[in-house]
């Protein structure tokens, strides 16, 4: 199949999940998960009407936004990034979605100012404690709502979450839910939903799951671009 065809059946896919359990297909945002795969496989997916583009790697990244300079790519940073890194990626993506601790909230939130740009940060939450991955214990996202809201530039607007793989799609929805459930106390803590309204999560061995469990951003590399 051709990267137009995977998109076409992954967005049927994201259209039906969403439908079966009454939601809007379009408060389901795909993001195109593109690292290493090369800059002609984002043209190609972008010329059958993708916009929004996740890299894991900044220098990478970097490199695929330079050449594609003519396109009007939206680009997420979805792996981990270190706060010596903020300046380079505060003006480079719309999103950042792996924020872990208050110090790269600040980081970002200055490199934005200074670069006259106002990214979107999600949270990256650690549900599962897995030594070979981020993110922020439940107990410790508060500190980070709160930084949040002396920011000048950048916005949180949500969560993100990289659950342990799954063996079968059915074992990330406890994840997923888990997740749900605590934005789902934030709120009623009285977290502003401005910084709760983006759930992302799922990705392509388990994104209708994610949706059935609430998410509103999903990131899908394999099933569009074929195996790495």
């Amino acid at each position: 199949m051709s990267i137009a065809e995977r998109l076409t059946e992954v967005r049927a896919r994201i259209d039906a999940a969403a439908r079966s359990v009454g939601r809007d297909p379009s408060s389901v945002r795909l993001v195109a998960v593109s690292k290493t795969f090369p800059v002609q496989a984002v043209r190609d997916a972008y010329a059958a009407g993708q916009r929004d583009f996740g890299e894991n790697r900044v220098q990478e990244a970097l490199q695929k936004i330079g050449e594609t300079a003519d396109l009007f790519i939206g680009w997420h940073l979805l792996g981990h990034l270190q706060s010596n890194k903020a300046r380079k990626a505060a003006p480079a993506f719309v999103s950042i979605q792996s924020v872990d601790s208050v110090e790269l909230i600040e980081k970002l939130d200055e490199a934005a100012a200074d670069a006259g740009r106002e990214p979107q940060l999600l949270i990256q939450v650690d549900l599962a404690g897995e030594t070979t991955k981020f993110g922020v214990a439940p107990a410790d996202v508060p500190r980070l709502f709160d930084a949040a809201t002396r920011c000048r530039a950048a916005r949180v607007v949500g969560l993100m979450l990289l659950p342990p793989e799954p063996d079968t799609p059915e074992d990330a929805r406890p994840w997923f839910r888990k997740l749900t459930d605590l934005r789902d106390g934030w709120l009623a803590s009285g977290v502003a939903p401005s910084m709760l309204a983006e759930l992302s999560m799922g990705m392509s061995g388990d994104f209708e799951v994610a949706i059935h469990e609430g998410a509103t951003i999903v990131r899908v590399g394999s099933a569009i671009f074929g195996r790495r």
